[in-house]
Order: C-alpha cells, then sequence, then structure tokens
C-alpha cells in the first residue's frame, strides 16, 4: 500500500530532507505562496518553492502544532523561530486519488514574519539555491 501523503509529508519533514519530494507533487501542481501574487503553476515550480521552503523553514524549532485532516485535504498549523522572529503557519495540502499533491497553500503571520520570510526566500530563489530535482536542498 502507498503511504498516505500527509504520512510522506510529515517524514520527509521530521528527517527535514525533501527527498522524494517531486514524486509526491502531481504533474499539474499549484503552489501557493503567502508573498507572490500569483499561483506557481507545475511540478517543477511547485518542488522549488517547497525545496526553498525547506531550506527557510525547517530547522530544529520547526514543529506542527495543529492537524485537520479531510478525506483529501489537510490543514497543518506550524511554528517555527527564524532569526528571533516566532513564525506561525498553515500550511493547506490538497491531493488527488492518486495520492499525488495538487495545491500546496502556505498562510503566514505575523506581519514581521511574512516580511522576514519574503526576503528570504526571494533571495534564495534569485540565487537559484532551491533545487526542484529531487535532491536534498
Amino acid at each position: 500500500m502507498t503511504e498516505h501523503p500527509i504520512a510522506t509529508w510529515h517524514r520527509m519533514v521530521h528527517e527535514r530532507s525533501p527527498i522524494g519530494l517531486e514524486a509526491l507533487l502531481d504533474e499539474n501542481a499549484v503552489f501557493l505562496s503567502p508573498v507572490v501574487h500569483a499561483p506557481q503553476v507545475g511540478r517543477k515550480v511547485t518542488a522549488k518553492y517547497l525545496f526553498a521552503a525547506f531550506q527557510v523553514f525547517i530547522n530544529p524549532t520547526f514543529h506542527y502544532v495543529r492537524e485537520i485532516m479531510g478525506p483529501n485535504d489537510a490543514m497543518l498549523e506550524f511554528e517555527t523561530e527564524i532569526d528571533g522572529i516566532l513564525v506561525n503557519g498553515v500550511d493547506i495540502i490538497q491531493w488527488n486519488e492518486a495520492g499525488k499533491i495538487v495545491e500546496f497553500k502556505v498562510m503566514l503571520r505575523p506581519l514581521k514574519a511574512v516580511n522576514l520570510i519574503h526576503q528570504m526566500m526571494g533571495a534564495m530563489l534569485q540565487a537559484g539555491q532551491a533545487r526542484g530535482n529531487g535532491s536534498a536542498a
């Protein structure tokens, strides 16, 4: 039996390794960022943003504090500390019947955290440090 997509996501976060991320994403996956106006469409670009997010968010302080599950979607609330700022956010993940993620939406608070993440993710993506090739980023 194939692992549930949220179980796979939790495993990657726990291991702090996005290896296998592209295999978890549908070919037409959509990433909705708290700092980018337009939806980012496609497996490669969604993986690129999620690889960058792993580098920015996933540190020893990152943890999920609440989870709400539906039949094909989940809301995972998280907290992490970055540069002395407590970041509170929500990952809203939707998957299809094949167990592939079709939409990944991130929402953040407070504004100070949004501004910090915007700066960090922008710099990382601009520098090409976020890899979307299935390897560890």
